[in-house]
């Protein structure tokens, strides 16, 4: 059984407060600096460098320039979506951002569930190889999605928000959860086809389990609203 939300049981706000808007922008800057896959693959395997330091700066400084005007999800002086079902246009920044999201969600989860499943078959691992030829066919296969509109809460219009921020979080909770998994065995085990079999494992596992929780609405912000009333969307 599917848990469910009702709109007019969500508290309407007006206005976003500034501690609100200030915890939002952490997570673009996330998404953005995690955009070029191989630097990013680069950081994790040999630590910070120079290139990820500037980077990151300019990172900061564009989506800081953003906030300031409004222009990244949750950082608006007030909520866009107000109205639950009404049919609005999507701004372009909320669908330039939520693809980018959606991108670090799944060529991530996608390319390390390959990497794995590779080493474990092989006994060698091509995760390097992985990236450098596989992330960017499918970061451009993302961003041609996120321009037709066909990812959740990239659409021209909100008028499937209810449902659309429910696939968008299920996804954020699973990969989160299972690259965090992965990182902490990545770190603790030892290098050996014994450990590289659990990891897979445990990252299907987290994976599936997290995903099964989401679609019945046992996590945070995974139940569909049901249209009619008003709300405020995160």
């Amino acid at each position: 059984m599917i848990r469910v939300e009702y709109a007019r049981q969500r508290r309407i706000r007006e206005r976003n407060k500034v501690f609100y808007r200030i915890a939002h922008w952490p997570i673009w800057i996330t998404v953005f600096f995690l955009a070029p896959g191989p630097l990013t693959f680069n950081l994790f395997a040999r630590g910070f460098s120079r290139s990820n330091f500037i980077w990151l700066i300019a990172v900061i400084l564009a989506t800081g320039l953003a906030g300031l005007f409004g222009q990244l999800p949750g950082v608006e002086p007030r909520p866009y979506i107000v109205r639950f079902c009404e049919a609005k246009p999507n701004p372009l920044y909320r669908r330039i951002c939520y693809t980018f999201a959606w991108n670090a969600l799944l060529n991530f989860t996608l390319l390390n569930l390959v990497g794995l499943a590779v080493a474990v078959i092989t006994g060698t691992w091509y995760l390097r190889q992985i990236y450098t030829y596989l992330y960017f066919p499918l970061f451009a296969l993302v961003l041609l999605l996120g321009a037709f509109g066909r990812l959740p809460r990239v659409s021209p219009s909100t008028k499937d928000e209810g449902l659309e921020r429910r696939y968008f979080y299920g996804a954020v909770w699973a990969a989160t959860l299972a690259e965090g998994v992965l990182l902490v065995l990545w770190k603790v085990l030892p290098r050996s086809h014994a450990a590289d079999v659990f990891k897979l494992i445990a990252f299907l596992l987290v994976l599936s389990c997290v995903t099964a929780a989401g679609a019945v609405g046992a996590l945070p912000r995974t139940r569909p609203i049901l249209p009619g009333e008003l709300l405020v969307a995160d």
